[in-house]
């Protein structure tokens, strides 16, 4: 069991927060990690499945909320070479594919045989993954910045900035660094926002920071080929029609254009979106009025 003090979406600190580490072993033998919070809690559980370089840690305050203040279990996921994951020998499982097969044996270990998901970027393709492959597991989606059409030159720009990512000495640095990388897109951040940021991405490595994932995940990145259109997504996303859909999109996001989320809108008029003014991609889902607006969300989709 882990214990902190944090602070809720009203800034009210919340104390004797727990969460247990889970291990557990994918199809391949691979040891795997996730947290779970509020494993005794009942109603509607919420599974958290962050970015592509990130890790269980970005969902770490509104899991606290949703585990707390609304009574629900909470399993937020390292992806293998992520977090606490084990990294692949073979760089070419890291596959949305793999992954998604990933948090399925994941959530068996846990007893969880459906849920509300949060997706962010990486995490919302793997929803829609686990639409097609496992329609029963989910019962609403949470889409924060990404979805049927990928931005090229946003996905180019992550990229480049993963490839020369520096290794700060401590988290002040480390603050320095995102804020340098990322300020224009996310002006609307408090220091506390950007020190909460730069602390779930890396982890001390060797006297410094090292961004917690596998270096080699970069190769699969670099094997997409940039200078073409990437393949649209449009029926992978109409098979979350059956179920309540919320989008969050980032107004400054590189990766998720509003066009891309009006012509979703219009394919799904019951969709529920936001767009969270002064951040790009992704959106912090601990800022600002939206953990109250998921929480009312996830309640929604329960009844």
């Amino acid at each position: 069991m882990r214990k902190r003090i944090v602070q809720t979406e009203d800034g009210a600190p919340v104390a004797d927060e727990t969460y247990s580490d889970i291990y557990y072993s994918a199809q391949d033998g691979l040891r795997l990690h996730a947290r779970l919070y509020g494993a005794g809690n009942g109603g509607l559980p919420v599974i958290c499945l962050p970015g592509l370089s990130r890790n269980a840690r970005d969902f770490h305050a509104l899991a606290v909320l949703l585990s707390q203040k609304h009574g629900r279990r909470v399993a937020a996921f390292d992806y293998r070479g992520r977090g606490l994951s084990d990294y692949d020998p073979d760089w070419k499982r890291y596959d949305v594919a793999v992954e998604a097969a990933d948090i399925l044996a994941g959530l068996t270990v846990m007893g969880i045989e459906h849920g509300a998901f949060i997706g962010t970027s990486r995490g919302g393709l793997i929803a829609m993954v686990l639409a097609a492959t496992r329609p029963a597991a989910l019962k609403a989606v949470i889409l924060n910045d990404i979805g049927p059409v990928i931005d090229g030159h946003g996905l180019a720009h992550i990229r480049s900035y993963l490839k020369r990512a520096p290794r700060p000495r401590n988290l002040a640095e480390a603050v320095v660094i995102q804020k340098a990388a990322h300020g224009d897109d996310f002006s609307a951040l408090t220091d506390a926002d950007w020190a909460r940021f730069a602390e779930a991405l890396y982890r001390e490595k060797d006297g410094f920071l090292s961004p917690d994932f596998d270096p080699r995940l970069l190769k699969a990145l670099q094997a997409i080929d940039l200078d073409q259109p990437l393949p649209a997504l449009w029926p992978q996303f109409d098979g979350l029609a059956a179920m309540p859909l919320m989008a969050i999109r980032g107004a400054n996001s590189r990766l998720l254009s509003a066009q891309t989320l009006a012509e979703m809108a219009a394919r799904n008029p019951a969709m529920e979106q936001i767009t969270v003014e002064g951040q790009g991609h992704a959106p912090l889902l601990e800022t600002g009025d939206l953990p109250k607006r998921i929480a009312a969300f996830i309640r929604k989709a329960e009844r």
